[in-house]
């Protein structure tokens, strides 16, 4: 199954929940993106469904092997495009919004070539 945008964003989504509070619902996904809660509904069955994400008997989700893949891919697509922007004069509310259009687009070989100039930059 090959994720659209909206999809890496609710896995990245359940990865930031999980670090902060070690347990993910679907009511916690809608409070943090400012989604429906019928929106989440459909989106975890999707997520379900290709194998990104497990649903226990009590609605609590966890990333499988694949979503924790994907979610840590954006994840740190995000914070250090995040980073590189204020670097460069960008206020961070801007620089956070852009870098989460921009996760989503860039090729893992622009990523790449911006992560190594980023580390030279330390």
């Amino acid at each position: 199954m090959h994720l659209q945008e909206s999809g890496e964003m609710y896995l990245e989504a359940i990865h930031v929940l999980y670090s902060k509070n070690s347990s993910v619902r679907s009511i916690d996904i809608s409070e943090h993106l400012g989604y429906s809660k019928p929106s989440v509904s459909r989106a975890v069955g999707l997520l379900k469904n290709g194998g990104y994400i497990t649903v226990d008997k009590d609605g609590f989700i966890l990333l499988t092997e694949a979503g924790k893949e994907v979610a840590e891919k954006i994840y740190e697509r995000h914070t250090l495009l995040t980073r590189f922007l204020c670097y460069i004069g960008v206020d961070e509310e801007t620089a956070s919004e852009d870098a989460c259009k921009i996760e989503h687009a860039i090729s893992d070989e622009s990523f790449a070539a911006i992560k190594r100039y980023a580390s030279n930059l330390k």
